[in-house]
């Protein structure tokens, strides 16, 4: 996998995760639950953009739950990432056995 393929599927892996959480939370089924991720390739600078995400929950939900649901997969740890922009410092290191860019994830 590229590296933008890998942050549409941490994005979507997020996403799914936490609309399990909201399933199983009220014994619904998550049988046959899809999520998928797309986005544009923009310009200047170089970058992904205008993400979509796709559930589809084969259970039926109530209004009340779908709305439930949504709000679920907005708590995604992922997607309020890429809705605050982090800082992000890169380190090089010259003349070591590693370049490094410095990205570092604390909990």
């Amino acid at each position: 996998m590229t590296p933008p393929e890998l942050m549409l599927a941490s994005l979507g892996s997020c996403a799914a995760f936490y609309a399990v959480q909201f399933l199983k939370a009220r014994k619904l089924s998550d049988r046959g639950l899809e999520v998928s991720v797309t986005a544009e390739k923009l310009k200047a600078p170089a970058r992904l953009g205008n993400f979509r995400i796709e559930v589809h929950c084969l259970a039926a939900l109530t209004e009340e739950q779908t709305e439930g649901l949504r709000r679920s997969v907005h708590h995604c740890l992922i997607h309020n990432t890429l809705l605050t922009p982090p800082e992000i410092k890169i380190e090089l290191a010259i003349g070591e056995p590693a370049v490094t860019a410095g990205m570092s994830v604390a909990g």
